[in-house]
């Protein structure tokens, strides 16, 4: 049986942790789940991921992390990389990602909120970078969490393991929004990005991960003007009317 809910309602993809019983905890299937998942996720505008349940994700299964205990160094270490790979695929997915978070984001559960763009959460949601608490470390997922919080934030956060709530989290830059009705939240979102052209949207978020050069920066914007949304874009507004994209 699938670990996820996989929906294609018109330009969104909705990828659902279906692991309530397991709150939504990983293991090795869900991992390559959610690699392929985002690996695959097209050409749609928006990516939704959630969780059923009551909680968004609880981090790593308790059997799983029984059965990492009797891995040598090495499968440890092979462990780790397909851990990353998912941490990858949904950080370096093309279209922007809406995490939507209820409940619990323990653990690898605040890796996944780490790596999506835009991260809506209720106001009694529970964060929680608590591997120190089981005597091991952050470390894979601690690319993309700092680059979400810092390393002022991650200096007490990874080293205390200890429970934050969705107002600490909102403060320190990991969520974005806090909403008592999540799910108009989300939706909220998904019709902002609808307004904005497809292409610009995705370039918009590989400026967002990473610096550029000047020249990159000059080339990149030369190219969009002169591209045929571009020029859309820019004709739309001086004629007052809405672009075609939005139609």
């Amino acid at each position: 049986m699938s670990a996820l809910r996989i929906e294609v309602d018109a330009d969104v993809l909705r990828i659902t942790m279906a692991r309530p019983e397991r709150r939504n905890a990983f293991d090795a299937a869900l991992i390559a789940e959610l690699t392929a998942a985002f690996t695959d996720a097209g050409d749609v505008r928006t990516v939704v991921l959630a969780g059923d349940g009551a909680s968004f994700s609880a981090g790593a299964d308790v059997e799983w992390m029984r059965s990492s205990a009797d891995l040598s160094f090495d499968e440890n270490v092979a462990d780790a990389l397909r851990l990353r790979s998912m941490l990858d695929a949904i950080d370096g997915c093309p279209a922007p990602v809406i995490a939507r978070v209820q409940g619990h984001a323990l653990g690898g559960g605040c890796g996944l909120v780490a790596c999506s763009d835009i991260v809506v959460a209720e106001p009694s949601a529970v964060f929680a970078l608590s591997e120190v608490k089981l005597g091991i470390v952050p470390a894979v997922i601690s690319p993309f969490v700092l680059a979400k919080i810092g390393p002022a934030a991650a200096r007490r956060w990874f080293v205390t393991g200890e429970r934050f709530g969705a107002d600490v989290a909102l403060r320190i830059g990991l969520i974005h929004e806090v909403a008592h009705d999540l799910d108009a939240a989300v939706e909220a979102v998904v019709d902002e990005l609808r307004t904005s052209g497809p292409a610009a949207t995705r370039t918009a978020k590989t400026l967002a991960r990473a610096p550029r050069t000047a020249e990159e920066t000059a080339r990149l914007i030369a190219a969009h003007r002169t591209s045929a949304e571009g020029q859309e874009g820019l004709r739309a507004f001086l004629e007052k009317r809405p672009p075609t994209w939005r139609g």
